[in-house]
């Protein structure tokens, strides 16, 4: 059978068949990508639980504080994040000048700092933007959104793109390769969340015709926020690396600059009626791209430890033209054996668990530790050129039966002609 690669369906695939799946998936109608942590590791970033760590080794006594009034992470950072949020407004009710209040508070804006530090990626892209094109750690971020975008066929949707992460790697990338990002915000100088703008898309106005390949665009919803929008009264604008970065960094050097109101994940935020607004909106969204017909949504880097993304993954197996392929680095070639054989249940996350156990053959899941990576994931893309190729040998194939089409008609009318003459 060859290398054991990924499994559907509760069969094993090798590595050939595998790839094979993937070519076909990735042409059907509507192509998505969610990214979680672990695609931005090759950036310069960290899975959360290398915030936590981080936290733990920069500010040790606020971690055995945390720890000591029932904050622990418990493997969700995001999680701990809500409930320090809650308790919070809760302790201000209750003694807004209470000293455990002030160290909840203190303690809460150190935790933000490590999750920031570790989302920056790389201090000279926000230094110096123009670095940002140069950046080596965008290789991998350049490359997939390459891939994704030349692969459309003529009149396909542009490719969507989720992501869970707080980082700018997608759309530095974007930048670099000179490719327009669609995220809900629109305008010039004041760049708002209009929802109505993932309608809109770019078009060459000199073109005749129809390319034949490729689009101009993609779609980016940020499902956990980002570092580059701020959360006012009433509304959520998006602003440069360059002109957030001085208030980023004042928040990181001094201990007593206040949180500057950065929109990352949805918790118990001051302005909870504003971002519920974005971040609904872009599950929605998320929801709606998986209920289209024919659609494939490939998943990298996630660590299936959101729930609200978890429950619109399953619900979308009622769509019955849908294709996961799930990347799980923890999944090792003999477990997936074992898992097709009946033998063994070896994830500890129940999502995972209950799409083992449906052995559907709308999922895929890749597994193999670094074989299930973020550099060997847009390796498995197939290449554009690949696809264009495939293209010009069903075109030539077409011409050839046209003409050998024409040949046939052409003696028929040949030999129609001589049997009139004869007789």
């Amino acid at each position: 059978m060859g290398e054991t690669r990924a499994i559907r369906g509760g069969k094993l695939l090798s590595n050939e068949e595998f790839r094979a799946h993937l070519a076909l998936a990735t042409r059907l109608e509507n192509v998505g990508v969610l990214l979680g942590a672990g695609a931005s590791i090759s950036a310069g970033g960290k899975i959360l639980q290398g915030v936590w760590e981080d936290f733990g080794n920069t500010y040790p006594d606020n971690a055995a504080w945390l720890t000591e009034e029932g904050f622990s992470p418990d493997g969700n950072l995001e999680k701990l994040l809500d409930r320090i949020q809650t308790a919070e407004q809760e302790w201000e009710r209750q003694n807004a000048k209470g000293r455990n209040l002030k160290k909840l508070r203190h303690c809460r804006n150190n935790l933000y700092r490590s999750l920031i530090r570790t989302a920056l990626l790389e201090l000279k892209c926000w230094e110096n933007p123009s670095y940002i094109s140069r950046y080596p750690g965008l290789a991998l971020h350049k490359q997939l959104l390459s891939r994704l975008v030349i692969g459309r066929r003529p009149g396909q949707p542009e490719p969507w793109l989720f992501t869970t992460n707080y980082d700018l790697a997608l759309e530095w990338a974007a930048d670099s390769i000179g490719l327009h990002v669609l995220n809900g915000f629109a305008g010039l100088h004041h760049r708002t969340f209009i929802p109505s703008n993932f309608e809109l898309g770019f078009r060459n106005t000199q073109a005749r015709g129809e390319a034949r390949f490729g689009t101009y665009h993609i779609y980016l919803a940020k499902l956990h926020g980002s570092l580059s929008w701020i959360v006012g009264e009433d509304y959520v604008q998006e602003m440069t690396c360059k002109a957030i970065y001085p208030a980023i960094r004042a928040f990181l050097l001094e201990e007593k600059v206040e949180f500057p109101g950065l929109l990352i994940y949805p918790g118990a935020s001051k302005y909870i009626h504003t971002s519920s607004f974005i971040y609904g909106e872009l599950l929605r969204r998320f929801s709606e791209f998986l209920a289209r017909p024919q659609t494939c949504l490939l998943v990298n880097g996630y660590s299936f430890g959101d729930e609200h993304s978890n429950l619109i993954l399953a619900s979308a197996l009622n769509n019955p033209t849908l294709n996961l392929v799930l990347y799980v680095p923890e999944i090792a070639d003999a477990e997936l054996e074992r898992i097709a054989m009946d033998k063994a249940r070896v994830i500890r996350c129940r999502f995972l668990d209950r799409l083992l156990e449906l052995k559907s053959p709308q999922v895929t899941i890749v597994g193999g530790g670094h074989k299930a990576y973020f550099d060997q994931f847009v390796s498995d893309l197939p290449e554009p050129i690949l696809l264009d190729d495939h293209a010009e040998r069903v075109q030539r194939l077409l011409k050839l039966f046209e003409r050998m089409s024409e040949e046939i008609e052409t003696e028929a009318v040949i030999a129609a002609a001589k049997e009139g003459e004869e007789s």
